[in-house]
């Protein structure tokens, strides 16, 4: 084990340095920039401004230099200030993911406590109305547009029945403090919630029902059946160990998004989380932060992976890493 995540450690090394260079090149080549997010429009900026802007900015050097020089500052874990916010990026990933991630977490836990179960229900009572039912379920989800389903929760429970916050992450009114602030954040994250756990559980239902009907019709489980064990031993003891498998690859991969933000959601519920940030950066051009954001998601990505392949090991005993 140990000298497994040794070996992908080092890989990983390899694989950042080559997803930085291509992430920079992407930025670097893409039309516009900063300093013409900042001067388009302006008849007072002159060609002479734009040029001291530029090199002010360290956008006067070509896409090799250019790398190399943020690579030297990167390796010492100064990723610099963003042109936007005007403080290092750092700080605003570390301050900012974790609004994200309660959101995208709590949402996830509850995606796992209704699709997994009711995948497993709709798998052992195949082509049952109980089985329709989920399916119908997980295919409404699937099918809904964030932005659309969004928009029906604020119109009914904020704007019709008036019981939800419509927007925000706080009563801008009221000075709530302790736990009154923890519920008044409750209270206005429930809508966000709820539209990452409806239109995210449907394709973990899918999932987990299809991966139970695979292990249902393998011949182990008909041999625990044929000596005499219970349907709910065979189901949960011996079949559901193995579906976990795939549900493992999943929930690593998962990692990334927990942490990244909702661009529509935060977008649509004003909430300043991850997300919202990152969109915002893209759309002005801001290159120290978009390069800090997106190799927080590759690294997150290659740790995803890494938990997945250890936790194949705990799932299944046959599996082993050497």
């Amino acid at each position: 084990m140990k000298n497994f995540i040794i070996r992908r450690l080092l890989l990983s090394v390899l694989i950042l340095f080559g997803v930085s260079m291509i992430i920079y090149t992407i930025v670097r080549m893409m039309p516009g920039d900063y300093i013409s997010s900042i001067t388009a429009g302006n008849p007072m900026v002159t060609p002479e401004k734009i040029a001291r802007l530029r090199m002010l900015y360290g956008l006067d050097t070509g896409v090799v230099e250019g790398y190399f020089k943020w690579l030297s500052q990167a390796i010492r874990g100064n990723f610099g200030d963003s042109f936007i916010y005007r403080k290092p990026v750092a700080e605003i990933i570390s301050s900012k993911m974790w609004t994200s991630f309660s959101l995208a977490f709590t949402a996830f836990i509850l995606e796992i406590i209704i699709a997994v179960p009711l995948g497993i229900i709709s798998a052992t009572r195949q082509y049952s109305k109980t089985d329709y039912a989920v399916t119908t379920v997980a295919l409404v989800g699937i099918s809904l547009p964030t932005f659309f389903f969004a928009a029906i929760l604020q119109r009914v429970f904020s704007m019709e029945l008036g019981l939800l916050p419509l927007q925000g992450m706080v009563t801008a009114r009221y000075d709530y403090q302790g736990f009154m602030l923890f519920l008044d954040i409750a209270k206005h994250f429930i809508l966000p919630i709820t539209v990452f756990v409806i239109t995210g559980v449907g394709s973990l239902m899918r999932y987990s029902r299809t991966n139970m009907l695979e292990v249902l019709n393998a011949d182990y489980v008909r041999t625990a059946r044929a000596k005499g064990l219970s349907e709910q031993t065979v189901i949960y003891k011996h079949a559901f160990r193995n579906t976990l498998i795939p549900i493992v690859t999943l929930i690593g991969g998962s990692l990334p998004g927990l942490f990244s933000g909702a661009i529509i959601t935060e977008g649509i519920f004003a909430i300043d989380g991850l997300g919202r940030t990152a969109l915002i950066a893209l759309r002005m051009g801001d290159i120290p932060f978009i390069m800090a954001f997106n190799m927080f998601l590759a690294v997150l990505t290659l740790l995803g992976t890494i938990i997945a392949d250890i936790l194949y090991a705990v799932v299944d005993p046959r599996v082993r890493l050497s």
